[in-house]
């Protein structure tokens, strides 16, 4: 089988680090199942750097061996998706956790139509084979997150075992070289609209040591979700501040002593700075909202929005007004300090309003115009006039 020249219709592809103690019987059974099944299929183990003797030992029960120097799990992925000729491609790892004598269960639904199956081993967990504390926080807690933030819908989102079609691989794009890789892929088969079925599996303890870290790869997971969420990470928290800091300034500007007078003027100056940070993180997350637009090819239905109805000269025009709003309220309070002098507390709460205006009316201008160098890529769309 792994010396067919004929395409074949599934790829095995396992990565494998010292998985000498397990190697074997996973590619054996994947083997086995493909012959037993009537399935013309071939084994890629994509070592990343063994030292205990684990290529030889899988080639020898059947499997082509490719090398990956650089070390991580998702970068020993890579090469053996670009080493694998079958139609459709399973992921499993090396370490018999997976049932590789059901991957009949996941070529099915591909032949039906499905882009992505993955496993779901929350029902099947065997005694040992998941700590309590992967089972019962870290792996609900990352794919809730997940689920919130890209509505994938999938119970175990970080699950080993999964099957593809191959030609997805270009549209898919992956790119992580660690243990996150699991959730690039989950999240950008759900950007693309894929259709993603799950199948209950079991979990088994696995042979050989575990070279996952729980703390170290969970964070590289969380950071990894927040990165790809710019609305998550940038827009809701900035218009949650800009919201609060809105209030706080039109409250403490307006004289209404909530705290006592003494702390009016602190009021006023941290909900201007809510304001203000608050504006520049909505910013940020529009920038990189647009980013994925023009040049990830992400859809995007609010830049796309955006994208038809305003223009330049729009941003630049609500910048002027923001800014000469706030030119007019500091040459206000520069005219009142020249003539009464400094210390009243009304013209200060004014200059903090007139800079926080001017602040605002700059960001805004600038903004418009990196937004218009991000459009500079212009994508054609489907039913879009300005289509070529």
């Amino acid at each position: 089988m792994a010396g067919s020249t004929r395409e074949p219709e599934l790829s095995v592809v396992i990565p494998c680090l010292n998985e000498a103690e397990g190697i074997a019987v996973v590619v054996e059974k994947a083997i086995r199942t493909m012959e037993r099944e009537g399935i013309s299929g071939e084994v890629v183990v994509a070592d990343n750097g063994s030292t205990d003797g684990s290529p030889a030992i899988a080639e020898a029960a059947g499997a082509r061996v490719v090398h990956e120097p650089r070390r991580g799990y998702g970068s020993a992925y890579q090469a053996g998706f670009t080493a694998a000729r079958g139609e459709y491609i399973l992921m499993g790892d090396g370490d018999d956790t997976y049932d590789f004598t059901q991957i009949d269960r996941f070529v099915g639904p591909l032949r039906e139509g499905a882009d992505l199956v993955i496993g779901n081993r929350m029902a099947g967990i065997q005694p040992g084979a998941m700590s309590w504390l992967h089972r019962r926080v870290g792996n609900p807690l990352l794919t809730g997150v997940l689920n919130l933030f890209f509505r994938t819908g999938v119970s175990d989102a970080h699950c080993g075992m999964r099957a593809f079609r191959r030609d997805l691989l270009p549209a898919l794009d992956l790119r992580a070289t660690g243990m996150e890789f699991a959730s690039e892929h989950v999240i950008r088969s759900a950007k693309l609209g894929l259709e993603i079925r799950e199948i209950e599996i079991d979990y088994h303890p696995r042979k050989g040591e575990s070279k996952l870290s729980s703390f170290t790869d969970g964070w590289r997971h969380l950071r990894f979700l927040l990165v790809h969420s710019p609305t998550w990470l940038f827009v809701l928290p900035g218009a949650v501040l800009a919201v609060l800091g809105a209030l706080g300034t039109l409250i403490a500007a307006s004289g209404i002593e909530l705290f006592g007078r003494e702390w009016q003027l602190h009021a006023l100056i941290a909900s201007v700075a809510a304001v203000i940070v608050g504006a520049q993180l909505l910013q940020i997350g529009v920038f990189s909202r647009a980013f994925a637009y023009y040049y990830l090819g992400e859809s995007d239905s609010l830049i796309e929005a955006a994208r038809r109805r305003f223009r330049l000269e729009h941003g630049l025009a609500a910048g002027t007004a923001l800014l000469l709003i706030g030119l007019v309220i500091a040459g206000i309070v520069v005219a009142l300090w020249l003539g009464r002098g400094l210390g009243a507390l009304r013209e200060e709460r004014l200059a903090l309003v007139g800079l926080m205006l001017v602040v605002l009316g700059l960001q805004t201008i600038f903004g418009a115009f990196f937004i218009s160098v991000l459009g500079l890529r212009r994508r054609p769309h489907v039913g879009d006039r300005d289509a070529t």
